[in-house]
């Protein structure tokens, strides 16, 4: 596996990272079992930052993660969040006193007694930036956290707080059907030494050989209430779908590494975290980063897929409550 920095004071981990939010049964039924032997193939295809967060099914994915690292001892940088207040999706809080409360029970549940990364899963408007970083330094300073991350976020409150100190790590939704980063933050984060970690850069499980369908999701399922995911939104996203997966197809390549090599190719400083239930879908792209991509191959994705070709937004009004907006 190939080895990116997490910042430009942070460690080298693996380029590709590893998302746990399906481990909370968000895009369908998970088990402890099932993700017990998805960690296994992601050690196996070497990958060393994983990422988790306090409200993915209110601390069960930290508690699966917990109970393999304390099985399976293993070398890694980690990384959760907290900021989202549980069971209300609306309700944000950056206080310190909040965080350090959030991050201890994290930690507990991680059986660490440090993160390597922190994020702020969502900012509270409230709360200063400057202030904000002030307390993560704190936990810095505690030796609780290496380093500290934001999540959604402009490329303003980037700028604000590395003037405070260095962030090692900037995530947000970044993929080929959600480009909105393009408009200054990934260039932002090269500016200032700021790994960008593009979350959902499968597009929720869109940009695969086999994609579910609204029809096939269960009741519970986060992506149901997705616009991109409603019809008839989601019958012209897949004609595009179509159209890439015959040319990836053509490349010998799945539609999943090829989407992920496109977001490898944006920047050096770009470490993905896609996310899986299962070892079989790991498989379809976890030697995504090897791939190198031609000036042939990225013009044909520009036309097959144009930027904006996305019908719908990423979010509908209440999920996007809490991600900056910036343009």
């Amino acid at each position: 596996m190939k080895t990116r920095q997490l910042g430009v004071n942070g460690p080298q981990v693996s380029a590709l990272g590893f998302g746990a939010m399906s481990f909370a049964g968000f895009f369908g039924d998970a088990d402890e079992e099932t993700s017990l032997e998805c960690l296994d193939a992601v050690v196996e295809a070497g990958i060393t930052f994983w990422d988790t967060a306090n409200i993915y099914g209110m601390g069960v994915s930290e508690t699966i993660i917990g109970k393999y690292l304390t099985a399976k001892p293993t070398e890694i940088v980690l990384a959760t969040k907290a900021g989202i207040v549980p069971g209300e999706r609306r309700t944000f809080n950056n206080d310190r006193d909040y965080l350090k409360s959030e991050l201890e029970q994290s930690l507990k549940r991680l059986g660490r007694d440090k993160v390597e990364l922190f994020y702020i899963h969502r900012r509270q408007p409230e709360i200063e930036v400057e202030a904000l970083i002030e307390s993560l330094v704190g936990f810095i300073d505690e030796g609780l956290i290496d380093g500290y991350g934001l999540s959604e976020v402009s490329p303003a409150t980037v700028r604000r707080a590395c003037a405070v100190h260095p962030c090692t790590a900037v995530q947000n939704e970044y993929s080929l059907w959600s480009r909105s980063p393009e408009l200054g933050l990934i260039q932002t984060c090269a500016e200032l030494g700021v790994a960008f970690v593009p979350f959902s850069p499968l597009a929720r499980g869109f940009f695969s050989d086999s994609s579910i369908s609204p029809n096939q999701m269960k009741d519970t399922d986060f992506r149901r209430e997705i616009p991109r995911f409603t019809y008839p939104n989601f019958t012209f996203n897949q004609r595009y779908l179509e159209a890439f997966r015959e040319w990836c197809q053509g490349k010998g390549r799945t539609v999943s590494e090829m989407a992920l090599a496109w977001v490898f190719d944006q920047g050096n400083h770009l470490i993905p975290i896609p996310g899986t239930r299962t070892a079989e879908h790991l498989a379809e792209w976890s030697k995504a980063a090897d791939i190198e991509l031609s000036d042939a191959d990225r013009a044909d994705i520009a036309r097959i897929l144009p930027l904006g070709f996305a019908n719908g937004d990423r979010y509908n009004n209440w999920q996007l409550i809490g991600a900056e907006r910036y343009f």
